[in-house]
């Protein structure tokens, strides 16, 4: 797949669809399925035109809501569903204060030489949000030579009883619901990155961890949890997982994403790994003592591994 950056300047004719796609959920991917088949057919390059940061970061970040997946995890999952273009606008001022015709003109027209645009029928564009579908469509319309491009709009996709969309997926995982966000994915949630450095406390209390690096500021949940690490030499394998600040250990700590692997004992130092979240089983909390901590975490080992069918 082919990614670009900063102000669009494409050699091909590229067949659009705008938006975050954060999680890539449902709904999502009922657009990109949609998108590669109009591309086929006008040959175009299906292509995403998506935003770093996220417009809410750069203009209420107290109140921006928590990453999904990191930019590593959108795109890998974005060209394993058959996207072959992601540009990545830079989301600053001075681009959220382009007015929706020039965005037009200067993103989807000049930039990306697009012929066809798919959206969901609530897309807004433009500075203040001003542009609509409606307002695309015409502006599409208006251009009366080649540089033109056709306008689609999709509507909302429901899984489980209700619209598939980043917030349902967000407040399914902040309620423990895994189930309810697998339904909204189509697939378990799940977090990636390399094993790193931790504090090292895991092995000498007889549960030695993986760390995982977090590229996301602030996790969408939070707790312990039966999982599934991919990424090793057999397609998974099983696992109980601590995601939090640990409060028993540090008073002001920051999230961290700890991997207790079962029957498995190898040096996994920098291995990229996915770690797929299916059942969960407590909220985080402080204990009294490191006796009682590890106490727990025997129970939560064998809850974990009575879940995931391990000897």
């Amino acid at each position: 797949m082919l990614i670009t950056h900063g102000w669009p300047h494409s050699a091909h004719p590229n067949a659009v669809t705008i938006g975050n796609f954060d999680g890539v959920h449902l709904g999502h991917q009922a657009m990109l399925a949609r998108l590669t088949a109009r591309a086929v057919a006008l040959g175009a390059l299906p292509t995403v035109l998506t935003f770093e940061p996220h417009p809410r970061e750069l203009f209420s970040p107290q109140d921006a809501p928590t990453r999904l997946s990191s930019m590593r995890e959108k795109l890998e999952r974005l060209r394993e569903l058959g996207v072959a273009h992601c540009h990545v606008c830079t989301f600053d001022r001075a681009f959220a204060a382009l007015s929706p015709e020039a965005f037009v003109q200067r993103i989807l027209v000049e930039g990306l030489k697009t012929r066809y645009v798919l959206v969901g029928d609530d897309f807004r564009f433009g500075a203040k949000r001003a542009g609509d579908v409606g307002l695309l469509t015409r502006l599409g319309d208006g251009i009366k030579n080649e540089a033109g491009f056709i306008t689609e709009s999709l509507h909302t996709v429901e899984a489980a009883g209700q619209r598939a969309s980043s917030t349902a997926v967000r407040t399914a995982l902040a309620e423990g619901d895994m189930a309810m966000a697998a339904q909204l994915l189509g697939h378990p949630y799940s977090i990636s990155g390399r094993v790193v450095d931790g504090d090292k406390i895991g092995r000498t209390i007889g549960y030695p961890t993986a760390n995982v690096q977090l590229k996301h500021n602030r996790p969408p949940l939070k707790g312990i949890f039966a999982v599934r690490v991919h990424g090793l030499d057999q397609p998974s394998l099983p696992a109980v997982a601590s995601l939090g600040t640990r409060p028993t250990l540090h008073a002001n700590g920051r999230p961290t994403l700890e991997v207790h692997l079962f029957n498995f004992n190898r040096d996994i130092y920098r291995t990229h790994l996915r770690v797929e979240f299916l059942h969960k089983l407590r909220d985080e909390q402080k204990f009294a003592s490191l006796d009682a901590l590890i106490a727990q975490i025997g129970r939560d080992a064998d809850q974990a591994r009575a879940l995931l069918n391990v000897n």
